[in-house]
């Protein structure tokens, strides 16, 4: 709220805004934009993702992922499972 009140009315000519007003802005930015999932955002480098996955697989489970997402994407999969 004090962000908004001290920038967006100088720069933008917009009214300030209450306390209510900020907490539903909040709310509203949160659903659109990042859900309420809390954490750190997406679990992909602890295992739960698919590069975390790719570490744990065998050579020959390693080639028919590969294989199975050069089928569905059409694209080279790299071996290095960077993110």
């Amino acid at each position: 709220m004090l962000l908004w009140n001290n920038l967006l009315p100088a720069l933008f000519g917009i009214s300030t805004i209450t306390f209510w007003q900020a907490i539903g802005l909040l709310i509203l930015s949160k659903i659109l934009f990042g859900g309420f999932r809390g954490g750190h955002g997406h679990h992909r480098c602890h295992g739960h993702g698919p590069h975390g996955r790719w570490m744990h697989l065998n050579p020959e489970e390693r080639e028919k992922m590969k294989s199975e997402w050069n089928e569905r994407c059409g694209h080279r999969v790299q071996e290095s499972g960077a993110k």
